[in-house]
């Protein structure tokens, strides 16, 4: 009678054993091959069927899977990645556009820059992200250090990313925008030696693309201005509603019609009407009014 490799109940254990662990550790470990009835079974190695993994919507290759390991070992020094290693790492800033209104101009802020590259030129304050950052953090912490301008409310606007926007080395920057009162105390800090408010239809030469950035973030604020109580930033408390029209007016460059903007404005909801009225020329006291939002920006429909 011949011999049979799982007659004993140790040599099956330990073969479900091994052909669990070969899964898990991914090979596979065929069946025991005989040699003769009086030998013990030996084992031999077959390579396992090609399988092709299910890609679901959130589901990982297993040559993702392997890439993403590679990237996590690379960055504990346990293994460098030859991968990543073809690849140049760009390197990540954050620039402000800051608005303002100032004697009856829409203006924004601008930084002399102490050092090259484009030294002595006129920019919007901005800088490198530090590692462990958010980008709003990066923004904040950048704003303050170059103009001493902190706590305002900056949304972010789009990704700059040419090649060649600057000199010193593939360098990605993320816009953001914010509007804030010309009372705000602004000083020159870091690498600034100077910060001043420029209109934004009178702009010296600027350093880098910053002239498209101020550019986009203008037609940003045009939308915006337009489905959200954003206009906020550059007024009082308190303000009538030829102020608020007049605020409008210079954002969009263009006269608004007195009686469509009241109607317009009011319907939208954004506003309430306080116990306090102001004297403006010599017409009757007009009425103050307040946004029911402040503090922070709400989008309503138009």
């Amino acid at each position: 009678m011949g011999y049979s490799p799982y007659s004993h109940t140790g040599i099956q254990t330990a073969a479900v054993s091994a052909h669990s662990q070969g899964l898990q550790e991914g090979f596979w470990i065929g069946p025991p091959v005989p040699l003769g009835p009086a030998s013990a079974p030996s084992w031999h190695v077959v390579t396992p069927p090609t399988i092709t993994p299910f890609k679901g919507p959130n589901t990982l290759t297993r040559t993702q899977d392997n890439f993403v390991e590679k990237i996590q070992r690379s960055k504990t020094g346990q293994e460098q990645d030859e991968t990543l290693a073809l690849y140049e790492t760009p390197l990540v800033t954050v620039d402000i556009v800051i608005f303002t209104i100032v004697n009856g101009n829409l203006k924004v802020l601008l930084i002399r820059r102490k050092g090259p590259p484009f030294q002595h030129m006129w920019a919007i304050p901005g800088g490198f992200i530090r590692i462990g950052e958010t980008l709003e953090e990066a923004a904040e912490r950048r704003l303050f250090e170059e103009t001493n301008v902190k706590d305002i409310y900056l949304e972010q606007l789009v990704t700059f990313g040419t090649p060649n926007r600057d000199p010193r080395a593939r360098i990605i920057t993320i816009s953001h925008y914010a509007l804030i009162g010309s009372n705000k105390d602004i000083q020159p800090n870091a690498n600034a030696e100077d910060v001043q408010w420029f209109s934004v239809h009178d702009l010296p030469d600027l350093a880098f693309d910053h002239k498209d950035i101020v550019e986009c973030a203008l037609l940003r604020l045009k939308e915006r201005l337009k489905t959200s109580n954003i206009a906020f930033q550059l007024l009082g408390h308190k303000f009538t509603l030829t102020e608020l029209q007049r605020v409008y007016e210079l954002i969009l460059e263009k006269t608004l019609d007195k009686r469509n903007f009241r109607k317009k404005i009011l319907s939208m909801g954004i506003l309430m009407e306080t116990d306090e009225t102001k004297m403006e020329g010599y017409h009757r006291p007009a009425q103050l009014y307040a946004f029911r939002e402040r503090g922070r920006v709400q989008e309503y429909e138009v």
